[in-house]
């Protein structure tokens, strides 16, 4: 929802401010297209190197875990025992339960002191940079593309409307969206996306308009 709303909020402050600027000309388009593209590469390539970073620092610490386990199982045992204990076991089962697991097989206590110490699932590592730069890119484009839809057919004033009035549409969707998981209200969350919005493609089309006047 946040990526979608992020690509209609930009794409609709560019394709204002260039409307501004070229009175709702095919350059609209043209600066759309490449903003959008933008933005959606700049969202997938950040994402990508997010969770692939953190992906390497998990795999990072895990590594230590399973170093640790071998140089100096005392110590993890120890450390596993505490947080049973912390967790409402008593002292003796925390302590039967760490030295089984420190004591069976490595794979196994290696995993347990991951999830329990780190909060890690080795199998996961946080989940996969690909999907989450691909889900990044597709929603940023799709919130992107609704600002541009008026000007494939059109131009000029109809088109800059039009553009407004779907974009206005789909902000006030993304605000109903965002109320499944806080619960608010969808009027005002979907108002407020609506206003916030528009103020941004006002803002944008007005220093266009100024920028185009001082150029032309």
């Amino acid at each position: 929802v946040l990526g979608a709303n992020d690509g209609l909020i930009s794409n609709l402050s560019i394709s204002m401010g260039v409307a501004g600027a070229a009175s709702g000309g095919h350059a609209v388009l043209i600066a759309g297209i490449a903003g959008m593209m933008a933005g959606a590469l700049s969202m997938a390539i950040g994402e990508w190197l997010s969770v692939q970073s953190a992906r390497e620092l998990y795999a990072h610490q895990v590594k230590v875990e399973r170093e640790e386990l071998l140089m100096v199982p005392d110590e993890e045992e120890e450390e596993l025992t505490l947080i049973y204990q912390a967790k409402g076991l008593s002292a003796e089962q925390a302590r039967l339960m760490s030295k089984s697991i420190v004591g069976g097989e490595l794979g196994r206590a290696v995993d347990t002191l991951a999830r329990e110490e780190l909060g890690i699932d080795p199998d996961e590592l946080g989940g996969s940079a690909w999907v989450a730069a691909l889900t990044s890119f597709f929603l940023f484009a799709a919130g992107a593309v609704v600002p541009l839809l008026p000007f494939f057919f059109a131009s000029g004033i109809g088109a800059v409307v039009v553009s407004i009035f779907i974009s206005a549409v789909a902000l006030m969707l993304v605000g109903a969206a965002i109320t499944v998981v806080t619960g608010s209200s969808v009027l005002r969350t979907g108002g407020r996306q609506v206003l916030l919005g528009l103020f941004a493609a006002a803002v944008t089309f007005g220093l266009g308009t100024l920028v185009g006047h001082a150029v032309g």
